[in-house]
């Protein structure tokens, strides 16, 4: 019998293991750590959508739904989108319900790569967005965004990748794990190279509800591209309901159906009860919602004034709950900083290089740890620069 190794494909074998994973597995051996390096809301998911789930079981709402997703729950993100967003989409033939963010980004990779098509990845960028181009059978090409832009990309380093072969640009905004959100000019510059080299964006907005200082501009809003774009999105982030798993994606009707084929036969359909708390959380979970950024944005505040002064400079993130702060003053590596930093003071973050090589001389930090916790890490890390 062959080694168990020589059944592997090449591909998967290939693929390194999540930089973030590690750290979470280091970290959990460890007593008394504070973990900035989680990327989820420290929210309980609100009572009512917890409840709408409870309801949904003991109603006996056990069975599959349509492959896309529940019709009611299709209709209220299509007029979620188009009323918070001005993106509309059709509930019956360009929206469907996903097991996550994630599930969304792999079958619509799936759904339009051919092997050697090549996609351009925003780095740094969430750290399955490589490996996802390679599972699909494409080629990752990455632009890196520079500190010296508060790491938001520029559409003519965009444009310098493009090849022949190029499909698909991928963008985050706000990004994970810089925390940096795209302005309505940027995003139009961006949207200007699709339309010139007919290229389509997938666009990763599930950090959408969390922008602090300016409003969110979705790219499905910008004239001439909702029909190409793939909006990704979903419940994690906002909502505070990274467990349910449930996410969703919006597209022209021929890149839905698409992805539709994949997702029958991959996953059939999202889990019932979780589409039922989904549904509660868009009727009646926007005030919720709100309450959770006004707290993101004063931890953000504090967090990130306290991260210069004690010597890291750091700038300020307009969404999500990451601060990114540079420890290139330290003479440290991104992963000697934040190995030593777990050992020696008990803060977990996670090293700027695993999200790609501008990342490196870089440490990703969540704030969405209360606000006791974020004080305490603070003291614990002017500790650790001060031995230095």
């Amino acid at each position: 019998m062959k080694q168990t190794k020589s059944y592997l494909s090449k591909t998967v074998d290939e693929l390194r293991p999540s930089g973030i994973r590690r750290f979470f597995d280091l970290a959990a051996g460890i007593e008394g750590v504070i973990s900035l390096g989680v990327g989820e809301p420290d929210f309980v998911t609100s009572w009512s959508v917890r409840e709408a789930a409870i309801l949904s079981l003991e109603q006996g709402y056990t069975s599959y739904t349509a492959n896309a997703g529940l019709m009611d729950l299709r209709e209220e993100i299509s007029a979620y989108m188009e009323k918070n967003f001005q993106a509309p989409y059709s509930a019956k033939s360009e929206i469907i319900v996903t097991v996550g963010a994630s599930q969304a980004l792999d079958i619509a990779l799936r759904a339009i790569l051919d092997p050697g098509d090549e996609v351009i990845v925003v780095e740094p960028c969430f750290v399955s967005y490589g490996p996802l181009v390679t599972l699909a059978g494409g080629k990752g090409v990455t632009v890196q965004a520079e500190k010296e832009n508060d790491f938001k990309v520029r559409a003519n380093d965009i444009e310098k990748a493009i090849t022949n072969r190029t499909k698909a640009i991928m963008i985050c905004s706000p990004n994970n794990p810089t925390g940096s959100m795209l302005n309505r000019e940027e995003l139009e510059e961006i949207a200007n190279i699709a339309k010139k080299y007919d290229l389509i964006i997938l666009s990763d907005e599930i950090y959408a509800e969390l922008s602090y200082d300016e409003k969110y501009v979705s790219l499905a809003a910008i004239e001439g591209m909702k029909e190409r774009t793939i909006l990704i999105s979903g419940f994690s982030k906002g909502f505070a309901m990274t467990g349910w798993r449930l996410g969703f994606v919006c597209a022209p009707e021929e890149i839905t159906q698409a992805m539709l084929k994949i997702h029958q036969y991959a996953m059939m359909c999202a889990p019932t009860m979780a589409q039922y708390a989904a549904l509660e959380a868009l009727k009646n979970g926007r005030e919720d919602v709100e309450e959770m950024k006004k707290s993101y944005r004063r931890r953000r505040n504090y967090f990130v004034q306290s991260l210069n002064e004690i010597g890291l400079d750091c700038h300020i993130p307009g969404g999500a709950f990451y601060a990114f702060p540079s420890i290139k003053r330290t003479g440290l590596s991104s992963e000697q900083f934040a190995e030593r930093l777990l050992l020696e003071e008990k803060v977990a973050v996670v090293p700027g290089d695993v999200f790609g090589a501008s990342g490196e001389g870089h440490i990703r930090c969540s704030y969405a740890s209360s606000m006791e916790q974020l004080q305490e890490a603070v003291k614990r890390m002017k500790r650790f620069i001060d031995k230095l």
